[in-house]
């Protein structure tokens, strides 16, 4: 993502500041080191705020006691707005997918150990590891980098990525555009820009149709050996952990974190900014709207654990 350099006093004229740097980049608190912005919209993520490296923090008055001393407050109305604002100001091309124009046939004396089917068209600086095989109609654009022995099917789309070893992409899968992010307002609805990626680990499979938005300010991640149906859909910031089963047709809303060993069955539905412990089985067709706990199985609208669930039945 392009960026421009800008000192972090031209961003915020009113601001004292003991250090003036030119800013690295947006990060979440989690990330964030001296020299990025990060924010602080929600009590939920106190316990990160305690942590973070950063030196400057937007968020609102109702939240500002919660700053511990290092961390100078940005004090706004709207956090996610003067985000989105200050997002922009650095990556000015990121609120818009714009379409990769250097995308052309792959030269196969450059990529000798990948197979090509008909048509596919690949982007500057794409790398793929040996033994790589790529359906007809795929499209990879520019920077994404593919592991070792991948197999890529027809008609797939991949920008912004990068995909470990041995990882399995089925047919139609679209993996890296923006995610649905707007500020509601009278005039306009405000795009969200997205400067994060999508990072797919090792052992992944993904089946047919389905859509993984790249991050917003964080990454979207699949942790090693997780296995996902057809047509799900991943938003952006959201990360997977290992060795899940998600079968066809969930949705994560933005920002939720699944832990390891997690099942959940078709047609589920998980909200945003959730956590969901590891070992955890979801069954098909619930809609899960708060936290969960390691170890439970949960069913139903809202989710509830399956003992409760079967009572109400």
């Amino acid at each position: 993502m392009k960026k421009k350099n800008i000192k972090i006093d031209k961003i915020f004229p009113k601001i004292k500041l003991k250090k003036k740097f030119v800013v690295k980049s947006i990060k979440p608190l989690t990330t964030a080191s001296a020299e990025d912005i990060t924010f602080f919209d929600t009590v939920k993520y106190k316990d990160d705020l305690l942590k973070t490296r950063a030196k400057v923090c937007i968020t609102s008055k109702k939240l500002e006691n919660f700053l511990p001393k290092y961390l100078k407050g940005v004090i706004v109305e709207n956090v996610l707005f003067e985000l989105a604002r200050v997002t922009k100001l650095v990556y000015p091309f990121a609120d818009i997918d714009y379409p990769d124009i250097t995308i052309k046939k792959p030269q196969k004396e450059k990529y000798k150990k990948v197979k090509f089917g008909n048509n596919v068209l690949i982007g500057k600086n794409v790398k793929f590891g040996k033994n790589c095989i790529i359906g007809s109609n795929t499209i990879i654009e520019k920077e994404v980098k593919i592991g070792e022995n991948c197999i890529i099917g027809s008609g797939v789309i991949i920008k912004n990525s990068i995909i470990g070893n041995n990882v399995m992409i089925q047919d139609n899968t679209k993996i890296g555009q923006k995610g649905f992010g707007f500020i509601p307002s009278k005039k306009q609805n405000i795009k969200f820009p997205h400067i994060g990626r999508v990072l797919i680990k090792d052992n992944v499979e993904i089946a047919s149709g389905c859509t993984i938005d790249r991050g917003s300010i964080d990454d979207t991640v699949i942790g090693e050996n997780t296995y996902l149906d057809n047509q799900v859909h991943i938003a952006h910031n959201v990360k997977i952990g290992s060795n899940c089963m998600i079968a066809g047709q969930v949705g994560f809303a933005g920002s939720s974190k699944i832990g390891n060993n997690v099942s959940i069955g078709g047609q589920a539905g998980i909200s945003g900014h959730l956590k969901i412990g590891d070992n955890v089985k979801i069954g098909g067709g619930s809609g899960v709207v708060k936290d969960i706990d390691g170890n439970q199985i949960v069913m139903g609208y809202p989710a509830v654990p399956l003992k409760e669930f079967l009572k109400k039945k």
